[in-house]
């Protein structure tokens, strides 16, 4: 147009023609012609459509305006750089003269605007670009889209700017436009995305498109780019419209346009990027290549963070509920076989990183009950892809707890289902489903053989409703053994389904195949381990190397529970060749046994002593380990190493250490030291084999074995190597300086063990301070004296230690560490503490002598110095003499390094240190009656390094001392003061108080025992039990050393004769006492005698003595019935000192409690002789206990005779005597020096017994007890001790041969009892607890068989399946209970009972029945 020229013909201007502008010729046709509406509009729309289809907007503006169009030239309007832009042309300069130029064309000015702002936005974009930020502006072209985005806010705003037609605009130059302008102009309100969409007119065009560009933004983001804030924004918007228009039920885009247009394109866009990333994922994408960068940005958005919180928590779950279904649904090539052979490829740890943080963020937003629900609406309705599924399972369990039962209960549902109707999907998925939780161990799944025996391995199995249900199940299980894993394979031969005896055919058919298929896989079921790991992805383990872990994992558990695992137990039994040919020689594999027994003595010795390790094995192994041990090792501490014969890393680490030596002639050389110590760290490093990562790792806790501390030999050896080196530096340091002179080395040396080498170091200085304490020398207790204290140096960033089960201790710091490891029990090691506390406590006063009180206190223990005051003032007299002010001594270190050090002195001259006593007076470094108990009853008597005399003189009266215990004066013997208290307390009482006052809350002392109990292991452990042992002997020291008031208080009322110390001291008879303390059946004799002072003296406080006597007795009965057994027993010297101690104070005869007492020993000691027939006294229980303790004083050939006249004496005597009669018949196997030997026993039990039986008297009820029994469980469980009752099966079982066959088949109950008495013996032996009344090898011959626990065993299994078939079935009414758990104890037992249980009735049910 530009180039057109008009002819003047028309205009009437001579012959010389001009140009006439566009204007003008249009004037021209509108003079000429008339006004026609119609043609104005059709000429209106080929104007629009002229300015549409013209590409240089700036060329037709010039066409139509002239020259001075040029001020309105788009490429300076946008020019940001340009000052004349600005000056000269404003916005609302531009929306005048594009309103002049649309008038003159005759367009709408709306549509000129957006076309120029289109073109000015396409110019922009199609600018050189940054190749490496596709997506993105560059400054440049950010700075010149904002420039012209300003422009378009005016138009806006003046309603100069179409909307649609600047998106058709666009959309016209698509392939050059870049997202960051499109962004743009969505944030700044020119046009919004969703209207950007809406305009296109092909949708999965515009998909494509935004699908690509967001690939590169993500790629973009994770590179890191200049401008990420920006990136990241532009993200965080698109996905949040996406979100929002796509999973918005009722959407509200406020435009005239169908708003579905707009959600399929949201939708196709996120469905295009999952897709995108599932299928690369699939294929295997790369670590950090481009598309691995991708995928990590877009699975972040699905975050609360990127879509904040514009978008409605139901949109975003439906959003995420979408993903779901699109994860486990996309490409399902895999066939549910496919998943059964390769799922445990699929674990947690082996599924793709991304996907598994895909994972986790999908967690966040949807409970546990949501994901397990749609993942079964998943698998109901739409085919699956297999692995997706299993790996969101194993990510489930993993990540939400909460997930672990529901899936559970789904899995228990889809096997009913199954079940029901026979539906092989519903199986599959179940079994697909546990496998893949139980790949990701215990602490997300139970194991697989677990939920396999749990769910077929009794009869409450699905499977056990009909014959249909078990060919079901063996079928499916059939169908899979091509595919199946030998692991899982091996957990259905050894922990078959329950199948009945006539269906047996179907599981043998199944194990036949099974076996079959192992074979073709060279897999033996007989050498499957005994804890099989199903989580491991490699084959299965050869039988030698799988015995080994399963050794290491016996030992933990045994460790744990200090009982011999269950698992070792069955397989001694019922998996013998493999415990035999691999299990025990990986276990008795020699070595050289340490000093001190650890947890692989104990266990191998806790085996030998249950009979299952055999003899000549044993021997061999013994002699083994003698040989090993002949050579012995010189690896003790102090012991110089030679670099020569030491391994290359030890080597160095010793030479470094060795020039560190030599600096110490001058240790205040800081950089020298500091140097070489940076050697010895990295020296350190390499022969322990760290990596510097280990190293940096932070230590939260260590856990510390005092009792049997064990080091690997690498570490035992560099151990040893710097403490030696550590005490030998000091050494030479101190003979040039003094501590506060040499230097900050050993801080430096010290912070080299405070890293990974920290549990070792502590390991070792336990075996050392603990066990090997006194045969150290003084260099070595000097230097791990000061050692101790620069670790107290560094308390702040060190962790605490755990010297116990983590649930019974809690965590110390390290400097307290040595509190523990440092005891006073035997002569020896109360004089090594003392030497190690003045070590300590003298280094630290010279290295800072110019510090604070409180910086002291922090680098010592506050138990060290607690301990150095009691050992002071029990060893030395002339430290409990008062201080004068002259007598405040100096302390120096030089006498303590020398040869002969004189520790007497050396304590004296820090005790009187004016540094040390200002110390004392410190709330923390104050010694209290507590501490000072605790101390000196941690001495053992016998071992104690004073002498009576001198104990009790040791803290004599001094009326001048200054020592201080918790706030009082006085340094007596603490037991004296003690029971000076008590006294005091007793005094204070007013012994005229109304009848209405209440009584004493009770003794403090009694709380203490409880709180010190309940952080005690409890089980029946060895170590447990002779931990509660110790504990409680040691709280019956305390109470008979104090007033006997601490047991039954200082008097009684007639409305309230039970104290409340009597409640006390009963609870601690029944709980604690009755177990440990009890001696055949009753107290020791010291404690009851304790007891029954303290009643009558506090009785004869009272108005009527008797009276307060004869109801605390008579409460006794119900209450702590142990307390009058122990009476009948030692009645012959308890009589005389009660009898005494009554008449000092009455003269009125004994109340009638004691006589009952006194009755009851005379009615025993008449019923033994020859020719009188006494009558038993009332109650029943109490003579039957003193016959039975009078029974035990008689000859074993005359037991018999004497039992023959118990068949006149009452029903109840002799049911309490025959209960009494198997408590010493346990007794006798348990403790093997008791007066009444096994054979006894057994026969006193045998003549009771048969005396029952002749006269029919019922005494099943024995083998039943229940506190809940008010007649004879709450009395008799009350009298006995814990292991006697749960040893009642041996009992039982031990008196088979004297079962009468016609009571056996008479008693309706006898069945039942019989049957839990030997499911509970087969539990006992399988937990190892029988081994406690197995008879010692010596003595099975003299015991003549009795007492075997494997004897007894086969003995009562096959008496039950003798008397099962002959028991009538009114008999089994109460089987099914009784085998609700225990089924699996004997599976022929267990078949046995419900095979008859479920035979055709009896004959005898036809008759008429006995209503009356």
């Amino acid at each position: 147009m530009s180039d057109s020229r008009v002819p003047n013909s028309s205009s009437g201007q001579g012959s010389g023609g001009r140009r006439r502008s566009w204007a003008e010729l249009l004037a021209g046709r509108v003079k000429r012609q008339k006004y026609n509406p119609e043609r104005a509009q059709k000429l209106k729309e080929s104007a629009v459509h002229l300015l549409r289809s013209r590409q240089d907007l700036s060329a037709l503006l010039l066409e139509v305006e002239g020259v001075q169009c040029k001020k309105l030239c788009l490429s300076n309007l946008i020019d940001c750089g340009s000052s004349e832009a600005h000056a000269n042309h404003s916005s609302s300069f531009i929306g005048s003269a594009l309103q002049d130029q649309a008038s003159r064309l005759g367009v709408p000015v709306g549509i000129l605007s957006a076309t120029m702002v289109a073109s000015g936005v396409g110019q922009i974009c199609v600018a050189p670009v940054d190749p490496s930020h596709p997506v993105l502006l560059t400054v440049e072209q950010r700075k010149k889209l904002s420039s012209l985005l300003e422009i378009a806010q005016y138009l806006l705003a003046h309603n100069m700017f179409s909307r649609l037609s600047f998106c058709q605009e666009l959309w016209k130059i698509q392939n050059s436009l870049l997202l960051e302008a499109v962004w743009h102009l969505h944030v700044q309100s020119i046009v919004s995305l969703q209207e950007l969409l809406e305009s296109h007119p092909d949708m999965r065009a515009v998909g494509a498109w935004l699908f690509r560009n967001l690939c590169c933004l993500c790629e973009q983001i994770e590179a890191s780019c200049q401008h990420d804030d920006v990136a990241r924004a532009m993200l965080s918007d698109f996905v949040q419209m996406f979100v929002l228009r796509g999973f918005q039920k009722n959407s509200d885009l406020r435009r005239t346009v169908e708003p579905e247009k707009v959600s399929q394109v949201a939708v196709d866009v996120l469905q295009r990027m999952l897709i995108f990333a599932l299928e690369a994922l699939a294929a295997g994408v790369q670590e950090e290549s481009s598309t691995h960068k991708t995928l990590r940005c877009w699975f972040s958005v699905f975050s609360g963070h990127t879509l904040g919180s514009v978008i409605s928590t139901d949109s975003q779950k439906r959003f995420f509920g979408q993903t779901l279904t699109q994860i486990l649904t996309h490409s399902p090539v895999l066939k549910a076989s496919d998943a059964v052979r390769m799922q445990r490829e699929w674990s947690f740890a082996r599924t793709h990183p991304l996907l598994t943080a895909l994972y986790r963020r999908l967690f966040v937003m949807l409970s546990a009950e949501e994901l397990v629900g749609h993942l079964q609406q998943v698998l109901e309705t739409q085919e699956v892809n297999w692995q997706r599924v299993l790996s969101f399972v194993s990510a489930l369990v993993v990540c939400v707890p909460e997930a672990q039962q529901l899936l559970k209960d789904w899995v228990a549902h889809l096997m009913a289902q199954a079940f029901e109707s026979c539906q092989m999907d519903n199986m599959v998925t179940a079994f697909l489903v546990v496998r893949q939780a139980a790949l990701e161990g215990p602490s997300a799944f139970q194991s697989y053989a677990d939920w396999f025996k749990a769910s077929f391995g009794s009869a409450r199995g699905s499977h056990g409703c009909s014959k249909k249900a078990l060919v079901f199940l063996f079928k499916f299980l059939s169908d899979l053994v091509p595919f199946e894993s030998p692991r899982y394979l091996q957990v259905h031969i050894l922990h078959p389904p329950l199948v009945p005896s006539r269906y047996r055919s179907l599981l043998t058919d199944y194990i036949s195949l099974a076996k079959t298929r192992l074979a073709d896989l060279k897999v033996s079921i007989e050498n499957m381990g005994l804890y099989e790991d199903l989580s491991s992805a490699g084959d299965i383990a050869e039988p030698h190397s799988q015995a080994l872990q399963d050794v290491e994992k016996a030992i933990m558990v045994f460790e744990h529970t200090g009982k011999i695992p269950v698992t070792v137990m069955e397989a001694s039994i019922f998996r013998r060749p493999y415990y035999m040919s691999h299990f025990l020689p990986a276990l008795l594999t020699p070595r050289v046994l340490p000093k001190v027994p650890d947890s692989r003595v104990a266990f191998i010795e806790s085996l030998k002593s249950a009979d299952k390790i055999p003899l000549s094995l044993y021997s061999a192994y013994c002699q083994a380990c003698t040989a090993a041990g002949a050579k012995p090792e010189d690896a003790t501490l102090g012991v110089r190493a030679d670099p020569s014969c030491a391994e290359e890393p030890l080597g160095q680490l010793t030479a470094a250490l060795e020039e560190l030596r030599a600096s110490m002639t001058n240790p205040s050389q800081h950089d020298v030291i500091s140097a070489q110590v940076a050697v010895i760290s990295e020296r350190l490093r390499d022969a322990l084999g760290h990596s510097e990562d280990d190293i940096s790792v932070e230590i939260a806790k260590i856990q510390l074995s005092i009792d049997a501390p064990r080091l690997e030999p690498r570490e035992h050896t560099a151990v040893d190597l710097l403490l030696t080196s550590f005490c030998q530096n000091l050494m030479t340091a101190s003979s040039v300086a003094p501590p506060e002179r040499q230097g900050p080395w050993a801080t430096l040396f010290v912070r080299t063990m405070c890293g990974r080498v920290l549990p070792a170091v502590l390991t070792r200085l336990c075996q050392l301070l603990c066990h090997q304490g006194p045969s150290l020398s003084a260099p070595h207790i000097l230097g791990l004296g000061a050692l101790a204290v620069h670790l107290g140096e560094s308390r702040s960033v060190l962790p605490e230690v755990d010297v116990g089960p983590p649930a019974a201790t809690v965590g110390l710091p390290v400097p307290e560490l040595f509190k523990s490891l440092l005891t006073c029990r035997t002569r020896d090691s109360l004089l090594f503490c003392l030497k190690f506390c003045v070590a300590a406590i003298s280094y630290s006063l010279c290295k800072f002598p110019s510090q604070s009180l409180g910086i002291l206190c922090s680098c010592l223990s506050s138990g060290l110095i607690k301990k150095f005051q009691f050992l002071v003032l029990r060893l030395f007299p002339e430290a409990r003499q008062p201080l004068s002010q002259e007598d405040t001594a100096s302390l120096s270190w030089r006498p303590l390094y020398l040869p002969s050090a004189d520790w007497h002195r050396a304590a004296l001259s820090l005790w009187t240190h004016r540094t040390f006593q200002e110390l004392l007076k410190g709330e923390d470094a104050q010694l209290t009656y507590q501490d000072w108990l605790h101390l000196e009853l941690e001495i053992g008597p016998e071992a104690d390094v004073l002498s009576d005399t001198e104990s009790s003189r040791s803290y004599g009266r001094s009326e001048n001392s200054d020592l201080f215990f918790g706030g009082h004066r006085g340094n007596e013997c603490i037991i004296s003061r003690l029971q000076e208290m008590a006294a005091d307390l007793e005094l204070q009482q007013d012994p005229s108080a109304s009848p209405g006052h209440s009584p004493s809350k009770g003794h403090f002392l009694y709380g203490i025992f409880h709180r010190r109990l309940q952080g005690l292991i409890s089980g029946w452990g060895v170590a447990a039990s002779l931990q509660r042992q110790r504990e409680l002997l040691m709280y019956k020291r305390i109470l008979l050393r104090l007033p006997s008031s601490v047991l039954c208080g200082s008097s009684f009322q007639a409305q309230q004769p039970i104290t409340a110390r009597c409640e006390q001291f009963f609870h601690l008879v029944n709980s604690e006492m009755r177990n440990i303390c009890s001696h055949r059946g009753a107290l020791t004799q010291d404690i009851t005698a304790h007891f029954f002072r303290g009643l009558l003296n506090a009785s004869l406080r009272s108005r009527d003595p008797s009276l307060m006597v004869d109801l605390m007795l008579a409460e006794c009965q119900t209450k702590c019935p142990l307390i009058l057994t122990s009476a009948l027993l030692w009645w012959p010297s308890l009589e005389p000192v009660l009898l005494c101690q009554w008449r000092r104070r009455c003269q009125s005869p004994l109340p009638r409690e004691l006589q009952r007492l006194q009755e009851g020993r005379q009615f025993a000691s008449d019923f033994l002789s020859p020719d009188a027939t006494p009558q038993a006294p009332n109650p029943a229980w109490l003579s039957a206990a003193a016959l039975y303790f009078a029974i035990q004083q008689v000859g074993e050939e005359n037991v018999r005779t004497q039992l023959k006249k118990l068949d006149c004496e009452r029903e109840e005597l002799l049911v309490f005597l025959f209960f009494f009669s198997l408590m010493g018949l346990l007794s006798s196997h348990l403790t093997p020096n008791s007066t009444l030997g096994p054979l006894k026993a057994l026969e006193v039990c045998a003549a009771v017994l048969e005396c029952l039986e002749k006269r029919k008297i019922p005494w099943l009820a024995l083998f039943q007890l229940a506190e809940s029994d008010t007649r004879l469980g709450c009395l008799l469980l009350r009298v006995a001790p814990d292991q006697h009752t749960r040893l009642l099966p041996f009992a039982f079982y031990s008196l088979l041969s004297n079962f009468h066959e016609d009571a056996a088949m008479r008693e309706e109950a006898f069945l039942c009892v019989a049957v839990d008495m030997y499911l509970k013996l087969v539990q006992l032996f399988v937990a190892g607890d029988t081994s406690t009344v197995s008879p010692p090898a010596g003595r099975s011959l003299e015991l003549k068989g009795q007492g075997d626990p494997v004897d007894l065993i086969t003995k009562a299994r096959l008496f039950l399946l003798q008397l099962i078939p002959r028991c009538p079935k009114k008999n089994f009414s109460h089987v099914t209970k009784l085998l609700a758990d225990r089924a699996d104890c004997d599976p022929e037992v267990s078949t046995a009972l419900r095979s008859r249980q479920q035979a055709a009735p009896d004959t005898d049910l036809c008759q008429e029945p006995r209503l009356f």
